[in-house]
């Protein structure tokens, strides 16, 4: 999972089109479906020992290893509880040499398909030096309400996924 590096989400800031919209601890998050393969409902994950606290295990989908990241945990938040609802989006993600790597994304409950115009998109707030926001794509205005448009290749940075592999690598604890 260390040599993956991008999505076949478009990269580049945010573009207008349909929004797969899910939620997390209790907010709403969107991604592009342009990077998504399908939703699947949850499973029970084989866990692969020494990996980051993130990575809930693999799942086998149609004959293919497929490792699930909880988002939830991912963003330094507790773990994500379990419910009939939760569910694990499959994204492509390409690694250096362009093979594709399908990744689950653990979320709470999948919510709609939207429009989202890029008009009602507002760039990432600016919190100052402390506060990541690298992984946000910008803020949607739907309804009177904020959805956090995602950067998935950001969420799954291989630079941050390797540094934090390799010190389970050598034994450190996280």
């Amino acid at each position: 999972m260390g040599s993956i590096i991008t999505t076949t989400q478009v990269e580049s800031s945010v573009q207008p089109g349909q929004y797969l919209t899910f939620f997390l601890a209790g907010e709403m998050f969107a991604i592009a479906i342009l990077g998504i393969k399908e939703i699947i409902e949850h499973g029970i994950e084989t866990v692969v020992p020494m990996m980051p606290s993130f990575v809930r295990g693999v799942i086998n989908l149609r004959g293919a290893v497929v490792p699930v990241v909880d988002v939830s945990a991912r963003f330094g938040w507790p773990p994500s509880v379990i419910t009939r609802r939760s569910c694990i989006v499959i994204i492509e993600a390409r690694d250096t040499e362009g093979q594709g790597q399908d990744i689950g994304l653990l979320v709470d409950s999948v919510s709609a398909v939207m429009d989202i115009p890029t008009a009602n998109i507002e760039p990432p707030p600016a919190f100052g030096a402390r506060v990541r926001t690298d992984f946000i794509d910008g803020m949607a205005k739907v309804d009177g309400k904020f959805i956090i448009v995602l950067k998935v290749h950001q969420v799954l940075s291989i630079d941050e996924m390797a540094q934090l592999s390799s010190a389970y690598d050598i034994g450190e604890p996280m």
